[in-house]
């Protein structure tokens, strides 16, 4: 009887990692990534005596299809500036500085709005010393706009 290596002992017990990312680290598409979704991922299965495996959890991207766009528009680009953006419309639609993007809609709701401020803040807190200055002034002039506007509301309220 022989003994099998450590190699062969690994390679029956573990799992084989491949890298699948469309893109590289600098953001250029890496050259046949369009195919690699459609293959079936290389995946040996751990032995049946080394326990229990947890349930997977359904994918959300597998299960439901992607929304699709009405116009032939290129999606925004997704950039920092653009998700502070995103949370001041959300922030500003709680105050009813604007109406609501789904039901069209004007609401008050300071809790909202002082939850949004409180992420704002927490971004900012997180990100200190790795913004840009374009991004550094965007997020101090949406945050300080946000927070006199909610100060504003809570008087009104309170009177």
């Amino acid at each position: 009887m022989t003994v099998p290596s450590m190699e062969e002992q690994d390679d029956k017990r573990g799992f084989k990692v491949q890298d699948r990312r469309r893109f590289s680290a600098e953001g250029e598409a890496k050259p046949g990534g369009d195919d690699a979704s459609s293959e079936a991922p290389d995946i040996k299965s751990k032995p049946a005596s080394s326990g229990p495996e947890p349930a997977s959890k359904p994918q959300a991207s597998a299960a439901q299809p992607a929304p699709s766009r009405q116009s032939s528009e290129p999606p925004p680009e997704l950039t920092f500036a653009a998700f502070l953006w995103s949370l001041s419309e959300q922030a500003l639609a709680a105050l009813g500085e604007i109406p609501d993007p789904m039901s069209g809609k004007v609401t008050h709701d300071l809790i909202l709005a002082q939850q949004m401020i409180d992420i704002i803040i927490m971004l900012r807190d997180k990100t200190r010393g790795n913004l840009d200055p374009h991004e550094q002034a965007l997020l101090k002039e949406i945050l300080s706009s946000l927070q006199m506007k909610y100060v504003e509301m809570a008087r009104q309220t309170n009177r």
